[in-house]
């Protein structure tokens, strides 16, 4: 043992640990940064490659109305309505649409990145499987959106004077050639908020962030209809899509666990 500073003891096989151990961890994040990086890269890939046939993307859009008007939850104009007859609601939920999706996703896996390491990286795997299937859809369903098939208020156009966001969904307005009008099915703004609310069942055990968790993946679920921007549809697929993806998930976790188990075993009897 050695003497340091103020009477500190200091065991000599660590005292290298720390910085090797610091020096890991900026790699990994470094990595995972890169990671989310390229994720976002295909994400906005999608607007050059996928077609931008309104006419189609219409189409699909009947389709999903269809569905809906048959199944009963056809709420859209309603919904619509009801939020563009009062002007307050109305800039809430442009507020909402526009920043929380990026925000409070993105605050989430920092978190996750740095302070639950241990649980990162399975979320991280269901969040880019869901997204990665979402993408499929966008290059090969485009769908058009409520506020682009006549008949809806567009509340984020109706709005865009009191906020960041332009008149095309909610891109900032010098970036409006850059978002993908017609990647309406599934929402990934409705996905993207169950997973932080799965995130939150999951690493935390406070009643309070849980309930926050799970009310902001419900009030989401409804500013994107509210707003035109997506279908009930468009939410219940983007839903399922992130389910499906922590259950693919889990199920690969178990089966390495299972492996490794097995392997070690295997070497014991040897």
């Amino acid at each position: 043992m050695l003497l340091v500073g103020r009477g500190q003891l200091v065991d000599p096989r660590t005292r290298g640990a720390s910085p090797a151990r610091g020096a890991r961890r900026r790699i990994a994040v470094g990595r995972e940064l890169v990671l989310l990086a390229l994720l976002y890269a295909g994400y906005s890939l999608t607007r050059l490659l996928a077609d931008d046939d309104l006419g189609s993307a219409r189409a699909r859009a009947d389709a999903i109305l269809g569905m809906e008007s048959w199944a009963g939850v056809d709420v859209e104009v309603w919904t619509v309505d009801l939020v563009i007859a009062h002007p307050a609601a109305a800039v809430a939920a442009s507020f909402w649409y526009a920043t929380t999706h990026y925000v409070v996703t993105a605050a989430v896996v920092g978190w996750l990145l740095l302070c639950r390491p241990d649980a990162y990286v399975r979320l991280r795997r269901t969040l880019v499987l869901a997204t990665v299937a979402a993408l499929g859809c966008y290059l090969l369903l485009p769908t058009a959106p409520p506020r682009l098939t006549g008949g809806y208020h567009d509340v984020l156009a109706t709005t865009s004077g009191v906020g960041w966001w332009g008149t095309d969904a909610s891109a900032p307005e010098a970036f409006a050639g850059s978002t993908n009008e017609l990647a309406a099915f599934p929402s990934m703004h409705a996905g993207w908020a169950l997973w932080v609310a799965l995130v939150a069942l999951e690493v935390t055990t406070s009643r309070a962030v849980r309930v926050a968790a799970l009310l902001y993946a419900l009030i989401t679920a409804v500013v994107v209809v509210a707003t035109a921007n997506h279908w009930v549809l468009d939410v219940v697929v983007g839903l399922v899509l992130v389910l499906l993806a922590r259950s693919v998930v889990v199920h690969l976790d178990h089966r390495t666990a299972g492996s490794s188990a097995r392997g070690r075993r295997e070497a014991r009897a040897r």
